[in-house]
């Protein structure tokens, strides 16, 4: 296992960070986290070319990734973005951060618009939004050691004064990620995968950044690693006063990390809301077959299952169904031929529980039925 305990050299560091940030936000004084989102999506869209002929002549196939996502995100909160594999949440993660352009939509981070942010000012906003990988090892250049690594991002920002000072500041991260000082003379591949994400992590966190995209940071790790790596991400979160965009198809790692959940089914949203009321009810028919999934380590239920089974696979992106994308699969008994007419719109439950949900049958039901 990785050391130590962070020091007290740590704990003072995310105090002066702390001091620092409060004062940045007062002395800029256009956006005040008590009224208006952090971070806000409307209409995401990202479509890939598909090489070849298109499905139409004169017409390019397009794999549709990501088709009209939007949520807010407050200061501090953590949004659980979960779905199958291919449904889009990783792309929807990298385009707001603009390591892959969005093909149509809006993006304000803080109040600015992200999307017409030229170079200079993309440059400011890779020092308050970050990412953590998956692939924790890929992601890691194999040439530099963990220490230069580090200084080069500080060096790149213009952070920390010197190559004294740098270094200083690395070895900070390493304590404050639970590393000890001399890693930093170590390579990537001398590393376990648990350490070797929580040095992902120390890189996200040299910049200071107020938002962090996790971009399924755990699910590469053995369930003991998972453990600690939430942990760590929840006490930073706790210490830094950090905002999450957590990506994960494991649903019990998303119900421990998020205030807010939202699911994901072929590049949409289908259902967002308040982590304890989506888990405990959940409204949207995709959503129930997803959550009953989850194993239920309970010997007293055994034989009892619950599950609902969805019949056919998943449509392609490149050709999604007309109407509303689950229809094909759905099994909600009210469902009908306009189930494939009309594509739904996230609209509020009745319930006043502050959740969102795409189904025309939820809203005048009152919800899918067990």
């Amino acid at each position: 296992m990785t050391g130590g305990a962070r020091g007290e050299g740590a704990r003072e560091e995310v105090a002066r960070t702390e001091g620092v940030r409060a004062e940045g936000v007062r002395a800029e004084g256009a956006w005040d986290p008590g009224r208006t989102p952090l971070l806000s999506v409307r209409d995401l869209t990202r479509y890939f070319p598909v090489k070849g002929k298109g499905l139409l002549p004169g017409r390019r196939a397009q794999v549709k990734a990501v088709d009209g996502v939007s949520f807010d995100l407050h200061a501090g909160e953590t949004l659980g973005l979960v779905g199958e594999s291919g449904c889009g949440k990783s792309t929807t993660g990298r385009a707001i951060l603009r390591l892959l352009e969005p093909t149509s939509g809006e993006i304000h981070f803080k109040g600015k618009d992200v999307r017409a942010m030229g170079e200079r000012e993309l440059r400011t906003l890779r020092r308050q939004a970050q990412i953590v990988f998956q692939d924790p090892f890929s992601s890691l250049n194999p040439r530099l050691t963990v220490g230069d690594m580090l200084t080069e991002v500080l060096k790149v920002h213009g952070l920390h004064g010197d190559a004294r000072g740098r270094r200083k500041r690395a070895r900070e991260l390493l304590d404050l990620v639970g590393l000890l000082p001399e890693h930093a003379d170590r390579y990537p591949h001398e590393f376990s995968g648990g350490q070797r994400q929580r040095l992902g992590i120390a890189r996200a966190l040299s910049v200071e950044p107020e938002f962090i995209v996790c971009d399924e940071p755990v699910s590469a790790l053995d369930v003991s690693v998972q453990a600690q790596v939430v942990n760590l991400l929840k006490d930073l979160q706790a210490e830094l006063g950090l905002t999450y965009l957590f990506i994960a198809h494991d649903l019990a790692v998303v119900e421990h990390v998020s205030d807010r959940v939202a699911v994901m089914y072929l590049g949409r949203i289908v259902e967002i809301g308040p982590a304890a009321v989506l888990y405990r009810e959940p409204r949207h028919p995709y959503t129930r077959a997803l959550l009953s999934a989850v194993p239920r380590p309970d010997p007293g239920r055994r034989g009892e299952t619950g599950r609902i089974v969805l019949e056919g696979d998943v449509p392609s992106p490149v050709d999604p169904p007309p109407g509303c994308p689950f229809h094909p699969r759905c099994w909600h008994p009210d469902r009908d031929a306009s189930c494939a007419r009309v594509v739904p719109a996230l609209r509020p439950t009745p319930d006043g529980t502050g959740r969102e949900v795409a189904c025309t049958k939820v809203a005048t039901s009152g919800g899918a039925h067990p």
